[in-house]
């Protein structure tokens, strides 16, 4: 288990006092990650607002969207966006006995097809480099249509750029699916060199 590379910061001021109250509200803590991200404000507050943006969303299934955040999670080792979106899926009303399945989403019965072909996907996007194929896309289009491929995208994009921030700077899981007495994430057993849709 790493620690927090970047000590947090105390929340201070009026926008401080914001953030404490919609962190309190929405997830019964203020996380350390805004402690962490506090040391420079412009980047929290745009993080956020993007955030709050990918949220509001509609062409593309939640499920399939959360799902996706939460293999690129696994795939880079973000125990915090693990927990997270475990833990939203949970208050969403996202199939949560799908959601702690997806660290072992190969090894797993409970996801259909489409759900298979988007967990790859994820995946295949979150390569170094990328290993998404013209046939990945090609499927996914047909069965989502072109929007909801092109916000899905933009959402696993996304997911990395969260997953890989909290990864370098140490941050990790607060326990908040716990807290709401979800069970623990299901392990994978092994950890693919390279993805591929199922």
């Amino acid at each position: 288990m790493t620690s927090v590379r970047i000590p947090p910061k105390e929340i201070t001021g009026l926008y401080g006092a914001i953030v404490k109250k919609f962190a309190s509200r929405m997830l019964g803590q203020v996380p350390k990650s805004f402690g962490v991200m506090w040391h420079h404000l412009p980047v929290l507050k745009a993080s956020m607002r993007f955030g709050q943006k990918v949220q509001k969303w509609d062409q593309c299934d939640e499920s399939l969207k959360s799902y996706s955040h939460m293999a690129v999670a696994s795939l880079v080792g973000c125990s915090f966006c693990l927990d997270f979106n475990y833990f939203m899926a949970h208050n969403r009303g996202v199939d949560v006995d799908k959601a702690r399945e997806i660290p072992r989403w190969r090894e797993s019965a409970v996801f259909t097809p489409l759900e298979r072909e988007v967990l790859g996907y994820s995946e295949a996007m979150s390569q170094t480099p990328p290993t998404v194929t013209d046939e990945m896309v090609a499927s996914l289009r047909e069965q989502l249509g072109p929007a909801a491929l092109i916000e899905l995208t933009t959402v696993i994009a996304f997911a990395n750029l969260t997953t890989r921030s909290n990864t370098a700077l140490g941050i990790e899981s607060e326990g908040f699916a716990a807290s709401c007495g979800l069970k623990p994430m299901a392990q994978s057993s092994a950890r693919p060199v390279e993805a591929t849709a199922s």
